[in-house]
């Protein structure tokens, strides 16, 4: 990965308890609200062009912490004794000296006190959220089937599905 991106750091965790969707799917497994985040995570890096990386907090978890890829998504999970935002505050340390833009996702106020004061921006857990499903609404324009030489038939936006398909049906004979 080029090293010149902007870059998203995220709080895992703020992001599933900000997210509607991955607060439901929270209630019934962690794991899979952690691998929805990560997949969005993952088109919005494809789309946006910055580098993405998600951070958990595994503050009350012994060990050493970990950090592996998933989905081209750079995600750590924070040592022992080490917060999430701990962990944002210290990449936000390393990656700062780099000539290019650091955005935190996270509703967490004090500490988007902390990285403004490190001269990252913020991004609130609604605002990456709406981000997110305008990039997917623009993806899903862009690849949208077009009708004949690209053009559409006016027509046909304003038939119910049924009759489209029924005429479709009878044209194919």
């Amino acid at each position: 990965m080029s090293d010149w991106r902007d870059v998203l750091l995220v709080d895992g965790y703020n992001m599933i308890g900000g997210w509607p969707e991955l607060a439901a799917l929270s209630q019934t497994g962690m794991q899979n609200a952690r691998d929805r985040l990560l997949d969005q995570l993952a088109d919005y890096q494809a789309f946006s062009g910055r580098r993405v990386i998600a951070v958990f907090d595994a503050y009350r978890v012994p060990g050493l912490g970990r950090s592996f890829v998933q989905g081209k998504v750079q995600v750590y999970f924070t040592k022992e004794k080490e917060t999430a935002d701990e962990c944002i505050e210290r990449l936000v340390g390393e990656y700062s000296h780099r000539r290019r833009q650091i955005y935190v996702a996270t509703s967490d106020f004090v500490e988007q006190h902390v990285i403004f004061a490190q001269g990252a921006l913020r991004i609130s857990a609604r605002e990456l959220l709406v981000e997110i499903e305008e990039n997917q609404k623009q993806v899903k324009q862009a690849i949208e089937p077009k009708s004949v030489a690209g053009k559409r038939h006016p027509i046909q936006d304003k038939l119910p599905m049924e009759l489209r398909k029924r005429l479709e049906d009878w044209r194919r004979q």
